[in-house]
């Protein structure tokens, strides 16, 4: 569809902003540069209220409508990259060795404050909207370190709203569903202590490998036999330590494994957990060897609310039109921190098309610059229909 010349015009001025966000990438909590260039910016929109240092690096910004009271909406945008080393060969590409944007969050950082940029010029809404710029979803949990710094009482929030990319997905196109969109992913390293020994006389021993074999295959069991089919469960084991290859006539003391536990249902994760540590605990235990958990929680499922899921399709829609926006899309197995938002205040996380891309989290992975009026689009679409502003 055709766009306003001033939404384009704002895309390209965003599609700068982007790119330079790409070239200096950095990391969780630790985005001294990103963060003062997104706080620069909005100065510079005459945003009502700016506030920085939120959960260290986060941004947050009001832009009051000038129609009068009325509710308080939030846009959540994340705003740190990875610690992997690009492989794009871009103009653009990452200056900082080891760091990347690989998951788009350049991307999301530019059409936020696009959006601020035109809701700070046209203000024609009622109530306000809060923009979140959030560090540490890469593993941090910034969301949550931001909710208990109380961004959510302090700028009183009735509402919230996500957006990320989605590599595959048409430019132009949206996918969301309502209910569980993304999976809750927790992380856990297990030390199986045996009794080590020589390879020549393993009955002297108290085999840790053996234990850790059993124990592997005892895990798959869990999404096989333990959970329903129709209730997604995937259990990873990713890592294996013991032993070593200069000495291989001795049976290792020893073994640390570790992986992630992937869960679309809050009541699955509980129940999945008790039974990892039930099959951990008992395999050690059955040959003679003790097991040491380290739980390590991740972020919960991301649960979008069905009315405001509603409300999502609908302003979508009204961007790219009903045939361009998948309302019932499949769940993800991925994690997302914008899942401790939606767990204290009604919401919805939307995909927005990346094209024929590399995937997330891939090192030759850009974020795709034609979604930005796209999805500039989209915010501004849902502001003026919870709102009422005229876009």
């Amino acid at each position: 569809m055709p766009f306003d010349p001033v939404l384009t015009a704002l895309a390209e001025d965003a599609k700068s902003w982007r790119r330079t966000i790409h070239q200096f990438p950095e990391l969780l909590f630790d985005l001294p540069k990103t963060a003062a260039l997104v706080a620069e910016k909005l100065k510079e929109f005459g945003v009502d209220e700016l506030v920085e240092g939120i959960a260290t690096s986060g941004v947050v910004a009001v832009i009051n409508g000038s129609k009068g009271a009325g509710k308080t909406i939030a846009l959540r945008c994340d705003m740190d990259a990875l610690p992997m080393s690009e492989q794009t060969n871009l103009a653009h590409a990452s200056k900082v060795p080891g760091m990347m944007h690989a998951c788009g969050h350049d991307g999301h950082t530019a059409m936020l404050l696009a959006t601020a940029k035109r809701l700070a010029d046209t203000r024609d809404f009622t109530g306000k909207v809060v923009l979140v710029f959030q560090p540490a979803e890469e593993g941090g949990g910034g969301g949550r370190v931001m909710i208990e710094e109380g961004v959510l009482e302090r700028f009183g929030i009735d509402e919230v709203y996500g957006m990320h990319n989605e590599p595959g997905l048409a430019i132009g196109s949206f996918a969301i569903r309502s209910g569980p969109m993304m999976a809750g992913g927790d992380r856990f390293i297990v030390t199986i202590n045996g009794k080590g020994g020589h390879a020549a006389q393993p009955h002297m021993s108290h085999d840790p490998v053996i234990v850790m074999a059993h124990m592997i295959t005892a895990l798959q069991t869990i999404p096989s036999r333990f959970t329903n089919p129709f209730d997604p469960v995937v259990v990873s084991l990713t890592f294996v330590e013991g032993g070593s290859d200069k000495a291989l006539n001795v049976i290792p003391a020893a073994i640390r494994v570790g992986g992630t536990i992937r869960t679309m249902l809050p009541e699955t994760r509980k129940a999945v957990e008790e039974r990892f540590r039930d099959i951990v605990t008992t395999t050690a235990r059955l040959f003679q060897s003790e097991a040491e958990i380290d739980w390590r929680p991740g972020y919960p499922v991301t649960v979008n609310d069905p009315d405001k899921t509603r409300v999502a399709v609908a302003a979508a829609s009204r961007v790219a039109g009903a045939g361009q926006v998948d309302a019932d899309c499949p769940p993800t197995m991925g994690s997302e921190d914008f899942s401790y938002m939606l767990e204290k205040r009604p919401g919805a996380m939307i995909w927005i098309g990346n094209g024929d891309s590399a995937d997330l989290h891939n090192p030759a992975y850009d974020f795709n610059d034609d979604a930005i009026v796209h999805g500039v689009s989209y915010w501004l679409s849902l502001v003026d229909q919870q709102l009422g502003q005229s876009a």
